[in-house]
């Protein structure tokens, strides 16, 4: 609960176990921080080796500090730390920080050693944070704890940041610092043994001193725990995140068209746009986004007026711009007509109104109130190039004037000043940015539009589905498993799959299995002429890919030939794969190919693809990923986004195709997918959407079960392996 972590952010009193004299020692460190800041509370020294330490009395162990202690920080070798957290337990400390490393980071016996304190800290019902980690800082006048090692102390704000790196958490703070962004709390989480990011967003959404979030993350605990978190805490207060290890290096070979689109970088990806998360790909992004939100409202639309005294950066700031999606509307002939009535002649009072070099401070405040006014713009960029005619200082203060008011957000590009200067900070009109290229200031000001879209859009909601059968389903894996499945690779035989995906109300061009040329022949006659061909083998996984699909095939003589050149290919192609017969199903025309699967991750779950299908889907890559389950505007966004959207809307006045129907798909596959945790992958490709009210038929389908004993929440596997708790 987030209330158990008030000890840790707003402790009476803060006990420093392993407190040394030396001002150097990461002990020396964390007690002269607490001093000089200083904590408004009571600080212990815990030294057995010592009576005073900087100045202060120090006591030999935790049980001999008089008095309640809230918080200690532990600061002793690795061996002696679960010593020391027993006797806080004893003592009745309510939370811990634990800088000492030489727990799971370093395997085997640290291993061992984390999974006791953490038992530890249970027992006791003390909140940790750690091991293994840097320490934690409150910026709040009534508190002003600094409890971390880190030499530098960033300015007091409204921004809390949660760093899963020690090292990078002391580069942060001091970029922190040179920007003048302003830190509410901060907080290394180190090994995560028992305070999670999770716990974290739950506190600081309901903290008077944060507006903004900021995480820098290296794997996650519970991820199903963090998007129900996050989605709901997104919508009071921003979230800006960095996750490292954007790379497939390590990743499974994937045995289908899904498994193979779905890397894990793009599960975290799909992941953050369901809860509203902002993600950059680097710590400097990161904190260029955090300063536009930690000043300025959150822009409501793309639409943006560029104001500059220079022709090259306001033309730079335009492409930049467009190229990150947002768009310079032509402004109101209201808007044009006041510009061009205190602008020189040769000025450009057009998107990007460009007041050239002799521009003055007046100009730029007249000129920035007319456009953040202007009912076609969503946000202003301010760029300012020092001309020997106007200082940089008359600049800001015009700057600051001319916002004064506005409800959008406001940028400066005082080429070469970085975050928020002196001279654009103001009590009473806001703080204005400033960025040092105008490309800088579109990227920032690109990932807050996108926020705001996600913000204006309602919540979605996982739809009820009618017509589900669980007991079918189950009986026709329990079929599959009989037929010894398990043994093959996990790959369900089509009739069984067919049961399953009937289950959940999925239909699919039901086929017939021939076992030779004459079968095949009959088969074609009884369904129907024209009919489609496949090969079947256990040892094949793309049938296009060895010449094991005939189609349009239209008498019964075609039929006995397609058998005999699937069967002639097979052996071509792969001599020792097994030969079981064709499948026989009705040739179906018309619609669009789409493709719809799911593969599996280790952390996150199951996660759902749409795109354009065939045999080309994995050339053209046009899909989108999410994690299930699905919500009714995850599947809308979906199907929306891909850049072949056009083809199913109704492209050239084509007919359009039955989107309904293919939500529809969307979410039973997406309930299969959570209803069976060992399904492991599925392909329905090519999946036919055809136009009115026809409903999507899926022409193929494969699908791999994993073995039950593999059937578990996605956080079983690295929470097992982590001893980590699953908060």
């Amino acid at each position: 609960m987030p209330a158990t972590l008030e000890p840790l952010f707003r402790p009476r009193s803060i006990a420093v176990i392993g407190a040394s004299r030396r001002r150097d020692a990461i002990g020396g460190a964390v007690l002269r921080n607490l001093l000089e800041q200083p904590f408004q509370g009571a600080v212990y020294p815990v030294n057995p080796n010592a009576t005073h330490i900087q100045a202060v009395p120090a006591f030999p162990s935790i049980d001999a500090v008089p008095g309640d202690v809230d918080l200690a920080v532990i600061v002793v070798p690795a061996a002696g730390v679960l010593k020391a957290v027993e006797a806080c337990g004893e003592k009745g400390v309510k939370a811990l920080v634990v800088i000492s490393a030489g727990f799971k980071e370093i395997g085997g016996a640290g291993r061992k050693r984390e999974r006791e304190l953490r038992d530890l800290v249970r027992r006791y019902r003390m909140r940790l944070v750690g091991p293994n980690c840097l320490g934690i800082l409150n910026t709040e006048t009534a508190v002003r704890m600094n409890a971390t090692f880190a030499p530098v102390q960033p300015p007091p704000g409204r921004v809390a940041f949660s760093s899963q790196s020690g090292a990078l958490g002391l580069a942060i703070l001091d970029y922190a610092r040179s920007l003048n962004v302003g830190i509410s709390q901060f907080v290394s989480v180190g090994n995560k043994a028992d305070v999670s990011g999770n716990d974290l967003i739950e506190f600081w959404e309901k903290d008077d001193g944060t507006d903004v979030i900021l995480l820098y993350l290296e794997s996650f605990g519970n991820p199903a725990k963090f998007t129900h978190i996050a989605r709901r805490v997104a919508r009071k207060k921003p979230i800006i995140a960095v996750k490292s290890g954007r790379t497939e290096s390590g990743s499974r070979a994937a045995s289908s068209h899904t498994g193979a689109l779905a890397g894990s970088d793009i599960a975290v990806d799909a992941l953050f746009r369901q809860s509203g998360v902002i993600r950059t790909d680097t710590i400097e992004e990161l904190f260029d986004t955090a300063l536009l939100l930690a000043s300025q409202p959150v822009a409501v639309g793309p639409r943006v007026a560029i104001l500059t005294n220079a022709g090259g950066p306001g033309i730079m700031a335009a492409d930049a711009c467009e190229g990150m999606g947002l768009s310079l509307p032509e402004l109101e002939p209201k808007t044009i007509k006041a510009l061009r009535a205190f602008l020189p002649a040769e000025a450009s009072t057009r998107n990007p109104v460009d007041m050239i070099a002799s521009a003055n401070a007046t100009s730029y405040q007249k000129a920035l109130r007319l456009l953040h006014a202007d009912a076609n713009v969503d946000a202003v960029i301010v760029i300012f190039v020092p001309p020997l005619v106007t200082g940089a200082q008359e600049v800001a203060d015009a700057i600051l004037a001319g916002a004064k008011g506005s409800t959008k957000p406001i940028l400066s590009c005082f080429m070469g000043s970085h975050g928020v200067p002196e001279s654009l900070r103001s009590l009473q009109s806001g703080n204005i940015p400033s960025f040092a290229f105008p490309e800088t200031a579109a990227r920032a000001l690109a990932r807050v539009v996108q926020y705001g879209v996600w913000l204006a859009h309602p919540a979605g909601v996982t739809p009820k589905l009618s017509g589900i059968d669980r007991a079918r389903a189950d009986k026709a894996i329990a079929a599959a498993r009989a037929s010894g499945v398990d043994k093959r690779d996990g790959w369900m035989p089509l009739d069984a799959l067919a049961d399953l995906l009937a289950a959940y109300g999925i239909r699919v061009n039901r086929a017939r299995v021939a076992a030779n040329r004459g079968e095949a022949a009959a088969i074609g006659k009884s369904l129907g002429y024209p009919v489609v061909m496949k090969l079947r083998s256990r040892d094949v996984l793309h049938k296009s890919d060895v010449g094991g699909v005939r189609l349009n095939i239209r008498t019964e003589q075609e039929a006995a030939t397609a058998f005999d050149e699937i069967r002639a290919a097979l052996k071509a192609a792969q001599p020792k794969a097994s030969f079981e017969g064709v499948s026989v199903e009705r040739m179906i025309t018309g619609g669009v190919e789409a493709i719809v699967g799911v593969t599996r991750d280790p952390a996150f779950g199951p996660l759902v693809l749409f795109g354009l299908g065939g045999v080309a889907v994995e050339l053209l890559r046009d899909v989108q990923l999410r994690v299930a389950p699905l919500t009714d505007r995850d599947a809308e966004e979906m199907v929306r986004e891909i850049r072949g959207y056009p083809l199913l809307s109704g492209y050239r006045g084509a007919p359009a195709a039955n989107i309904p129907s293919l939500l529809d798909l969307l979410h039973r596959v997406s309930r299969l997918a959570t209803d069976h945790p060992d399904l492991l992958e599925l392909d329905l490709n090519p999946v036919l959407v055809l136009p009115g009210d026809e409903p999507c038929v899926a022409l193929d389908a494969r699908l791999r079960l994993g073995a039950p004993d593999e059937a578990a929440s996605p956080t079983a596997g690295p929470l097992a392996a982590t001893g980590a708790p699953s908060r």
